[in-house]
């Protein structure tokens, strides 16, 4: 068939090049019609291919490939090829796609990610099966069964643009062969043949036992192979009969041997490695063949002598072993192993020549070419046979160098690639200091040699040993098992790649001479590089101890060093995940398994993940992830896994707010996990238990360590004495001694003192009360940061330091040593290696003395240090200067210091050495030195907190009794109406503990205890009303509960199976709760802290508890925290100053923290391509259609710091309207998508009312709808010091948004849609709070002593910048059908501005509460959300000043007709006509009021008829009700939409004029949580005694 495209195509497709070459026509504008389909239908077995000609990087996807059986002629072209129905097979991404649905995810290569120039092909094979081909390479069937008389497809899909056919037709000999072997292999399954494999015929091949016994004939002689056991057999077939006729396959060969060799190892492992009775007891002298020999030479071993001289062997009988039954295999062929000299295979690559006998491989023209350069060894590899070359030549022009290892490919039969890493199967490769198996890495960082750092005359050998582990040798050096599981027949491969050109086959294998070279090329990975290592064994040591240790599988992107101690991702600043490792070994009941993080990244954000799991490590095939496996099927099995501050079980959510937050962690913290005896599994942080995780944990799980995002390197703290801690950062107490370091005699408490000096270098920051110091700018500056200490050092005492953290971005680290100059008299210099006179420090393994070098190879090597290492210094009394690693000795460094001088610390935080922290000061005396001893840490002990003891206050509910001054509270009746409030608010860390005295247990339930907002000042005297039965029913306030083991937010349940169960209490269990600084609910039981309850929880809270059920009596145990003057912090900008009952409060004087001057902030270049920069990049503008507007500011957020923008234009023609977040890295290469929800890394999001997460929601009903912000709204972002993003709308901080936003952060904006034009106006504000915002509280507008839209002298209003109401459309709508009414303008204010517009976007805007205080005495009202308020005007004989300072505020429902009447009159009356065409519902309540008739004297009786009676509440919600307020039908003039309106008053009520009662429409559900239904109805006679100021309209 023709290799060409059918004229027929998607609608943006171009056909050129005689239609070979097709091009999506406005690829930047457009992602998608890009349908192209081969001209003829395809035949079986020819390869369709294209040429991925060009790509643009403007979208997300690719190329999509497949076969249809639609005819293109008449084929009505969809949008992309998954569109495509009727008998298509579609291969997009790595996903294969029948008529538009999945049936295969995980498929061959990512057509994502694909290159320009990159091959790929589809086939239908003769068996009905489709074929994926990338690049040549056959990917396997990716469906069957499919029909004749297919259409090759080709979608130009997202970042691909045009593609050429390069040819159609049927694969090559090599890929034919490939293909056979596939249809060979599958019908081999189904069949019993009679096979030679190499030589050697068995007329009953004992299945895989003699495939093994077959790969371990080695060198002419037979190893002894034990049996397998029946237990460990394998699923995969092998022929049971063998015929000559029948040769196995390479692929098939090597498949089978290496599955045995699997199983042969694993026997191994379970002590079945001995050969027993009952083995093969069959001569396998019998019925060899020699008449299949390599064309290699190295004759048959079995049968007669080769022409090649490969020597003869025995064929005859072996006698089994003694005992054993079993036999041996002493059948060899020849060209398989052979006594020959190792040489290179005269079948090479296409550049290579080969010389010196075979012995040389040269690459030729090495300046033009870097590639084609594989050579392979003429035999296949002995077992522990050494295979040695010698580089001979390099050149300098190239990246990349020298690769070798092994392949069980023939060269005979390879068709040799370019590099031998295009490879995919049968082949493991050292490529540069990693190892890639099948061109895949399994492993980036194996050694501490880099390939591609070998000069020339350096030598690298690798040995395949009989135990099938692989071992490369660098100059002589064992680089440790590459390789654990090898099949048994490979051959030595060489690729002369990049800088390599020449190498020669060595046979002397003496390397001492070598040796000396490897410092040179060494990668120093951990501080015991260059420690002898211990002997590799594959079976533990019986002597040694049980120890816990990493297992040598782990993730692709995790390297295991330090003996198995430490993990790591060498390249942390390259990849986030595939750092999952697991311990060697099962975890034993009760064993703590911790790890000390070592170093971290700031680049991702996430880090480190702990737990256990099921899952063997030696059978795992790793996750990216831990927690994205999700095997196990019970609750009994699988992976728990501590992420974040959560628990998570094969991969789902079981605890949402656990414990400690892990993303918080940094280098030095430790976290550990253990599976206790009852099954129960906790997590420990820092060694503080925090409390149990998961119950029904099974035994023999392994320990799982995932090193994400930032985590980079964790090493086991099993052994604490070769483990040093890091430096407690308290500052009080005791000092805290390093171990093995030296310790004063005296024991004095002088460590105190020690500090850096506030002089320094230029690049040195001193912080943590001058105990640390680091380099800022560490990836742009090296040096100018030298640090000096406080003081001089006395004799003999020690000044040490700990390396916090380290980049490894320079060469070169910290250098330490002493001066005798002051630091008042110091210059600093770029280094102090610079300074020419009293100066002493170590640079390296170089002592200098003022700047010259007095001596090298000192006992230690700086340069060599990690994370965590300690460094200390000392000058003893006779003048000599020691250092200490790690807290050990390193002899004398140089002597003569002048005894009598004073000499200062000197540290210098040069190159890699960014951090360090002072540990310990006290050194001994005359350098005589005591050991610390060294003592697991315990758990915190709770001691008594002094201060003044708590009390209860003496509001409560009607069934408890107070006793001992408010310290005990007793329930003397029934099983409820128990509540007890703390006296006073709960201070941020303070406990609140009870003991429980007494149980009654003829109740069931017991004690729930928490957190309110609910002030019992506030409440009613009478302890009869205000309060609900139970805790769980308390709604008028925000109310956090633990009741049982739920915990509750307003009686809502938020999470099960907290911790320890409340209602298995008795007497003399103690129960606490407190608020922590991080804003979370934590409540402890017995003094241990279950850990976080609830989070968000409110700054002004009451500790409250429920005596219910069978609880009857509590006691305080606990005292209120005694303020020290000094520590009082000063508000934080997060905190809430317009809450509620915050009236009366006057401003402290002196409380506004200190200004501190903001970072001026303005917008990235790097931006959207429809966005225009002005204003010196203040301000942004869309230029062009609805999206590709994002933006980003230069500058990172910093803490505390409100960035705000204000919307300058907005565009009615587009619906929907900006978003803004922040981004957790570098914007400056940032490639924008089209809308910020395409930003996947990273990113959180405010859109609409919802908070997203890497474009997931995470939260709903947060703040107002963005949408519907009108121009001039300010909204803005701040990230407060607990590492939480807030939203400020118009100066209102609207809550908590997200939480464990990281540093650096950048605020990120999305003009979309309606919103086209922004400006930055945070440099305009000093702070958040102060004079620079206009804008107040709402809760100021309700409170104080105004109402609001009645008199401009007492009213408020919001800024006119930034009044939301102008462009609200509910509003607009109101409005109309006000002007519907046609009501007299004098009736309403003539400023429209007082009006005020209560949906749920305009109050979320304004910051409302949802309810208020008004008037003499104080008495709630709620806000009418949903009603939109239109100021009246008051008649000028009114006493406003009074009324709107003394009087309440009430709501009064009223029918449509009576309106008019009730303003003429200025009271409420009634009325019953209307203009609309719909009459009001009539409704009647159970007392007989029927609300068009409420006011008329018909209704009432005949005394009341003078003064009618008139219902008012404090609410709308029952004001509100379709009884009061009937609904009236109408239509928009605007829209010509129907709508449904309510009417009704919001007016000022005078105390004692009305009566409160009971609801009278028999309702039993609560109408308002704040209000009981007894007491939600008003009732007056007064007619003076309400005032109109606010007509409110509903409309649906």
């Amino acid at each position: 068939m023709a290799a060409e495209l059918h004229p027929c195509s998607g609608k943006l497709i171009g056909l050129s090049n005689s239609n070979r070459t097709a091009q999506r026509n406005q690829p930047v504008q457009e992602f998608n019609h890009g349908l192209v389909l081969s001209r003829e239908p395809l035949k079986d077995r020819d390869v369709f291919t294209v040429r991925i000609d060009k790509k643009v990087n403007s979208w997300s996807g690719s190329i999509e490939i497949g076969v249809t059986s639609l005819d293109p002629a008449g084929l009505d072209f969809p949008s992309s090829a998954t569109g495509l129905k009727g008998g298509s097979w579609i291969v997009s991404g790595c996903s294969v796609l029948r008529d538009g649905r999945s049936v295969l995810e995980e498929y061959g290569r990512d057509l994502d990610q694909l290159s320009e120039g990159d091959r790929v092909g589809i086939q239908r094979s003769t068996h009905g099966d489709l074929h994926l081909w990338v690049n040549g390479q056959d990917c396997g069937a990716a469906a069957s069964g499919l029909p004749t008389g297919l259409w090759a497809v080709v979608d130009l899909y997202g970042k691909c643009t045009q593609v050429t056919v390069v040819s159609c037709e049927p694969p090559s000999l090599a890929e034919r062969d490939t293909e056979r072997e596939t249809v060979e292999e599958r019908e081999q399954e189904d069949e019993e043949e009679e096979v030679v494999v190499c030589g050697v015929r068995e007329g009953e091949f004992g299945g895989l036992t003699s495939a093994v016994n077959l790969a371990a004939a080695t060198n002419g002689t037979l190893e002894e192979v034990p049996v397998l056991p029946p237990t460990h057999n394998r699923p995969d077939k092998f022929p049971n009969n063998l015929e000559p006729e029948t040769v196995l396959t390479e692929h098939q060969l090597f498949d089978v041997l290496n599955n045995a060799i699997v199983s042969l190892y694993r026997s191994e492992d379970n002590g079945g490695g001995d050969l027993g009775g009952g083995g093969i007891g069959r001569d396998s002298g019998t019925g060899s063949r020699g008449d299949r020999g390599s064309s290699s030479g190295g004759g048959s071993v079995n049968g007669n002598s080769s022409d090649s001289g490969g020597g003869t062997g025995n064929t005859g009988s072996v006698n089994s072993p003694a005992g054993g039954g079993g036999a041996r295999l002493g059948a060899v062929t020849g060209g398989m192993l052979t006594n020959d000299a190792l040489l290179f295979h005269e079948k090479c690559g296409t550049l290579i020549k080969l010389s010196n006998n075979n012995k040389t491989a040269e690459r030729r023209r090495p300046l033009d070419e870097f590639n084609n350069g594989v050579v392979m060894t003429n035999r296949p590899l002995r077992h522990n046979e050494m295979f040695e070359i010698r580089i001979d030549k390099l050149v300098d022009k190239w990246s990349g160098s020298i690769e070798i290892g092994v392949t069980t490919h023939n060269p005979n039969n390879l068709d040799y690639p370019a590099t031998m890493t295009n490879l995919r199967s049968g082949t493991i490769m050292m490529s540069g200091c990693g190892i890639l198996t099948n061109g895949k890495g399994t492993r980036r960082e194996y050694c501490e040699f880099s390939l591609d750092e070998l000069q020339e005359g350096d030598h690298i050998g690798l040995m395949h040993k009989a135990s099938g582990a692989l071992h490369f040798y660098i100059n002589g050096i064992d680089q440790g098992v590459a390789a654990a599981q090898t099949p048994a027949v490979v051959y030595a491969v060489v690729d002369l790649y990049g800088m390599a050109v020449k190498v020669t086959i060595v046979h002397n294998h003496n390397h001492s001479d070598r040796l000396r070279r490897n410092n040179a090329i060494m990668r120093a990975l951990s501080p015991d590089v260059g420690r002898p290592r211990p002997a590799h064994s594959l079976t533990p040591d019986p002597d040694t101890p049980d120890r816990l240790l990493f297992h040598s599988n782990c993730g692709q992107k995790a390297a295991i060093i330090s003996e198995g101690r430490t993990a790591l991702r060498p390249h942390a600043t390259d990849d986030f995940n595939h750092g999952v490792v697991l311990s060697g070994r099962p975890l034993h009941s009760n064993e703590v398994f911790q790890v000390r993080i070592d170093k971290m990244v700031d680049k991702w954000a996430g880090s480190i993940e702990i737990g256990v799991t099921t899952h063997n490590p030696a059978y795992l095939q790793l996750p990216s992830t831990m927690t994205n496996l999700r095997s196990g099927n019970t609750n009994q099995s699988g992976t728990w896994m501590m992420t974040g501050n959560g628990v998570m079980h094969n991969g789902t959510t079981i605890l949402d707010e656990y414990g400690h937050n892990l993303d918080r962690l940094k280098a030095g913290d430790t976290v550990g996990v253990v599976r206790k005896e009852d099954g129960s599994l906790h997590f420990f942080v820092n060694g503080v238990a925090q409390g149990p995780a998961a119950w029904n944990v099974p035994p023999s799980v392994y320990a799982v360590v995932d090193l994400y995002g930032q985590a980079a390197q964790a090493t086991i703290m099993d052994d604490v004495a070769d483990l040093p801690p890091l430096p407690e950062d308290s500052s009080e107490g005791p000092t805290v001694m390093s171990p093995s370091s030296p310790c004063s005699v005296a024991g004095g408490n002088s460590a105190n003192d020690l500090r850096f000096h506030q002089l320094h270098g230029t690049n040195a920051v001193i912080t943590n009360g001058g105990r640390t110091a680091l380099r800022q700018n560490c990836r742009s500056e090296f040096n100018d940061a030298i640090v000096i200490s406080n003081r001089c050092l006395r004799d003999g005492e020690l000044f040490e330091i700990v390396i916090q953290k380290m980049v490894d971005r320079w060469s070169g680290s910290i250098e330490a040593g002493v001066t005798a100059i002051r630091p008042e008299e110091l210059e600093f210099p770029n280094t102090m290696t610079d300074i020419d006179y009293d100066t002493w420090m170590l640079s390296g393994t170089a002592i200098m003395q003022d700047g010259n070098t007095m001596r090298n190879n000192y006992g230690c090597d700086l340069d060599t240090l990690t994370t965590g290492s300690r460094i200390g210094m000392m000058r003893s009394a006779t003048g000599d200067l020691h250092y200490y690693i790690n807290g050990v000795d390193q002899g004398v460094a140089c002597t003569g210091l002048p005894p009598g001088k004073e000499v200062y610390a000197v540290i210098d935080l040069y190159g890699q050495c960014v951090q360090v922290s002072i540990t310990s000061s006290s050194g001994p005396q005359d350098n005589s030195l005591c050991t610390s001893n060294i003592t697991e840490r315990s758990f915190p002990i709770h001691s008594p907190v002094a201060g003044v003891a708590h009390r209860l206050h003496s509001k409560h509910g009607k069934n408890v009794v107070l006793l001992g001054e408010g310290c005990q509270a007793v329930r003397v009746g029934g099983y409820a109406h128990g509540i007890v409030f703390s006296a006073k608010e709960l201070k941020t860390d303070e406990l609140f503990e009870v003991k429980i005295d007494e149980v009654d247990d003829q109740w069931s339930g017991s004690l729930h205890m928490g957190l309110t907002t609910l002030a019992p000042p506030e409440l009613p005297s009478c302890p009869m009303s205000g309060l609900s039965p139970t805790l769980t029913q308390l709604r008028s306030k925000v109310t956090w509960l633990l009741a049982g083991s739920e915990v509750r937010r307003n009686g809502l349940l938020q999470r099960q199976n907290y911790g320890a169960s409340l209602d298995r209490l008795t007497v003399g269990n103690r129960v606490g709760v407190k608020r922590c600084s991080d804003d979370t609910m934590h409540v402890l039981i017995d003094g241990e802290d279950m850990g976080p309850a609830a989070t968000a929880v409110a700054k002004n809270v009451y500790a409250v508890l429920d005596l219910y059920g069978r609880v009857t009596a509590v006691s305080i145990v606990s005292s209120s925290v005694l303020e020290d003057a000094g520590s009082v912090k000063a508000p934080s900008l997060s905190s809430d100053s317009c809450s509620e009952g915050e009236e009366d409060r006057m401003p402290v004087e002196g409380g506004e923290p200190a200004l501190v001057p903001n970072t001026v902030m303005a917008f990235l270049e790097n931006h959207g391509k429809n966005i225009q920069l002005s204003h010196e990049n203040l301000t942004a503008a869309r230029v062009s259609s609805y999206n590709q507007g994002l933006l980003v500011t230069a500058q990172p957020l910093p803490r505390q710091q409100l960035f705000q923008f204000q919307i300058d234009r907005l565009n009615a023609s587009w619906t929907s309207s900006l978003s803004l977040g922040v981004i957790g890295h570098s914007p400056d290469r940032l490639n924008f998508p089209s809308t910020a929800c395409c930003l996947k890394r990273s990113v959180w999001l405010l859109q609409r009312d919802s908070v997203f997460h890497n474009s997931l929601k995470i939260c709903e009903n947060y703040g107002p709808n963005l949408d519907t912000c009108p121009e001039g709204t300010v909204l803005g972002l701040l990230v407060d010091g607990n590492s939480c993003l807030h939203l400020y709308v118009n100066g209102m901080d609207q809550g908590v948004a997200a939480q464990d936003i990281p540093t650096p952060c950048y605020p990120l904006i999305d003009l979309y849609g309606q919103c086209e034009q922004v400006t930055i106006v945070t440099n305009n504000v000093a702070t958040v709070g102060g004079e620079g915002i206009k804008a107040r509280c709402q809760g100021d507008m309700e409170k104080a002593d105004m109402v609001d839209g009645i008199k401009e002298s007492v009213c408020w209003m919001p800024h006119p910048e930034v009044n939301p109401n102008k462009t609200c459309e509910y509003q607009a709508l109101c409005s109309r059908f006000k002007d519907l009414l046609t009501l007299p303008d004098g009736y309403f204010n003539e400023d429209a501005k007082y009006n005020l517009c209560y949906c749920e976007s305009c109050h979320k805007l304004r910051g409302d509460e949802s309810y208020y205080k008004r008037g003499e005495p104080p008495r709630d009202y709620a806000l009418p959300f949903g009603w939109c308020r239109f100021a009246l005007r008051i008649k000028p004989h009114c006493d406003v000043s009074n009324s709107f300072k003394q009087w309440h505020i009430a709501y009064h429902g009223t029918s449509v007709g009576a309106l008019r009447r009730t303003l003429d009159h200025a009271q409420l009356l009634s009325g019953t006509s209307s203009i609309f065409s719909v009459s009001p519902v009539k409704m009647e309540g159970p007392n007989g009021y029927s609300e068009p008739e409420e006011n008329s004297s018909n209704s009432l009786p005949d005394r009341d008829r003078e003064v009618p009676r008139v219902q008012l509440s404090p609410t709308m919600r029952y004001s509100g009700l379709e009884m009061f307020a009937p609904k009236v039908q109408f239509r928009d003039p605007r829209s010509h939409c129907c709508h449904q309106a309510q009417v009704g008053f919001q007016v000022c009520v005078r105390p004692g004029s009305y009566k409160v009662g009971p609801q009278t429409l028999g309702a039993i559900e609560p109408l308002d949580p704040r209000f009981s239904n007894t007491e939600i109805e008003w009732i007056t006679k007064d007619q003076g005694g309400t005032l109109l100021y606010g007509l409110l309209i509903r409309v649906e």
